[in-house]
């Protein structure tokens, strides 16, 4: 009887660490609400500009081009995590084609820095 309560013990673990988690995410959200709401701080805003203004309006590009680099190094460097699990299996090779990727990487974002991409005035 013990052999099939230990056999199940990794899915009770599993139910009551996601009911933890759950309760977590429902009760949260009532700590760190708006205690003093204020137009300003309520408001909508997306991009640098109101969500809800004219859709013709100028805007600036530099909010999407920063969220484009993000994009770009945040996968970039998730690529990082499955060649660190398997660092004793992938070898010299494995290990040079990382240094490479992470060169061609770096000459990318020193490029970017040169340029003033980062740069926020």
């Amino acid at each position: 009887m013990t052999d099939l309560l230990s056999d199940y013990l990794p899915i009770i673990i599993f139910l009551g660490l996601s009911a933890v988690i759950g309760l977590a995410l429902l009760v949260v959200p009532f700590i760190v609400a708006v205690r003093n709401p204020d137009p300003e701080k309520v408001s909508a805003f997306e991009a640098g500009f109101d969500a809800f203004d004219d859709a013709r309006m100028k805007f600036d590009v530099r909010f999407y081009l920063v969220a484009i680099l993000f994009i770009i190094f945040d996968l970039e460097v998730a690529f990082l995590f499955p060649w660190a699990v398997a660092f004793h299996d992938v070898g010299w090779l494995g290990f040079w084609s990382m240094m490479i990727f992470l060169g061609v990487l770096t000459v990318g974002f020193i490029y970017e820095w040169r340029k003033g991409a980062l740069e926020w005035d």
